[in-house]
């Protein structure tokens, strides 16, 4: 009885040691780490940087404007050859310039601001995913700490019941109605049960951090799923329904899609570097120096031009060739990217699919199997206690609850998951979602 309550301490520990940082039922964890989660920061920076790409291009489109200018302090001294005099001349000279460039044709610049557009497209969608995962993220490490937790109260049960088994086994045998090897059965599974309890709090530690590093803080009390949720079918019922959304509407699939365009577009821009450039070029300048060295005259000259420039390349040892079949090797690749994109968009969508259907028909078994578990194991200890069965039997018969327990925990959670990535998968799951399925939960 010492141990039992050594580790009634524990989980009393455990559970109620912190207090409630905030109501912590699904919605308010994910919105909690929406603020905090670092991995969600990184890709809103990431998707913010790659929307400059937009702007970048439509700059190489408008014109230049540049200015330079100068000033120069000049001392001079002029010895005379054939007279016996020297002549110093101090004066300064400035200058200013001012240059306007309206490129007229060049089109790598049309075709580098055709990219900017797709790449906002890529960032759309690659931040979307991110949003996405962060969902699937939280909701799975929520429900990892709601399995550990069910995990451990069953753990805790089943050593209960063993408990008193091995209580009713020494007492048997004291009284030599039971062998000593009753209770040595006993005695070994009440140890492994506590090797069991040592792991499922170590397991219950571990989730509860790794849903502290995704909030930031620590979420306190959970909700916990009510024992009659309903757990729904997907809708619609057809697999390769799903499947060929997936395809077309994942997000993964459509950042891929236009990484594939913005590449091929990167074959036209190289090319583009030999193709001929016209520019429009206006030019004010000003520009005042001395007349001559020996007076004091001045002059200021201005200067007004506007005219067209045409740069058309010739030879440029070969980088323009080189830089072409670069980025065709990337297109190549890019679209190798995007088929697998979509292949993996399809194994995903299938293999959510199954794990919702699976999930709530394994769900359905283990509901049957726990009261028949547990209609065994009540069966076996009145056996045991009118001597038709055997210490064994009833240990079994508690083993077996304590299994079915848990794993119809954990089928209820991984269905609940499978739901959130079936439509993660084809590019629906958003916070409505949660909201839908935050009822199934309750306060502790």
């Amino acid at each position: 009885m010492r141990l039992k309550s050594s580790a009634s301490g524990v989980v009393l520990g455990l559970l109620f040691c912190a207090a409630p940082v905030f109501a912590a039922d699904l919605l308010q964890v994910y919105r909690a780490a929406l603020a905090n989660d670092q991995q969600y920061a990184a890709a809103r920076a990431a998707s913010d940087a790659l929307r400059e790409k937009l702007p970048q291009g439509l700059s190489t489109l408008l014109p230049v404007i540049g200015a330079t200018a100068n000033t120069v302090w000049n001392q001079n001294k002029y010895d005379a050859t054939n007279a016996d005099s020297t002549i110093n001349r101090d004066y300064n000279t400035n200058f200013y310039n001012v240059q306007l460039t309206q490129p007229l044709f060049r089109w790598q610049n049309y075709v580098q601001y055709g990219q900017g557009k797709l790449q906002v497209v890529q960032a759309d969608a690659n931040f979307a995913q991110a949003s996405q995962d962060l969902i699937v993220r939280v909701a799975g490490a929520y429900f990892d700490v709601l399995y550990a937790q069910e995990n451990l109260k069953a753990v805790l049960a089943n050593k209960q019941s063993i408990a008193q088994q091995l209580e009713q086994a020494k007492k048997n045998f004291e009284v030599g109605t039971a062998t000593i090897t009753d209770s040595q059965e006993a005695q070994a599974r009440f140890d492994l049960a506590s090797a069991q309890e040592i792991a499922a709090i170590n397991d219950l530690e571990v989730k509860r951090y790794t849903l502290r590093v995704i909030v930031g803080k620590d979420s306190g009390e959970l909700h916990r799923l009510k024992p009659q949720a309903e757990l729904k079918p997907p809708q619609p019922a057809s697999m390769d329904q799903w499947v060929d959304a997936a395809q077309k509407d994942s997000f993964a699939v459509q950042a891929q899609q236009a990484a594939a365009e913005v590449a091929a577009k990167e074959v036209e821009r190289q090319r583009a570097g030999h193709y001929p450039t016209l520019d429009a070029v206006a030019n004010y300048g000003r520009n005042n120096a001395a007349l001559s060295f020996l007076g004091n005259d001045s002059l200021q000259t201005d200067a007004r031009n506007v005219g067209l420039q045409l740069n058309i390349p010739i030879f440029q040892g070969g980088y323009v060739n080189s830089k072409t079949r670069e980025a065709v090797a990337n297109r190549v690749a890019a679209d190798a990217a995007l088929e697998t994109a979509k292949r993996t968009a399809a194994l995903n969508t299938q293999q959510s699919f199954l794990g919702v259907v699976n999930g709530l028909a394994q769900v359905r078994a283990l509901d049957a199997a726990l009261v028949s578990s547990t209609s065994a194991l009540e069966s076996n200890k009145l056996g045991y206690e009118v001597g038709v069965r055997i210490n064994i039997d009833v240990l079994n018969a508690e083993q077996q609850v304590y299994v079915t327990k848990s794993s119809l925990a954990k089928a209820r959670f991984d269905t609940l998951l499978a739901q959130l990535k079936l439509k993660a998968a084809v590019g629906s799951l958003g916070e409505a979602d949660l909201e839908q399925i935050n009822p199934l939960f309750e306060a502790p």
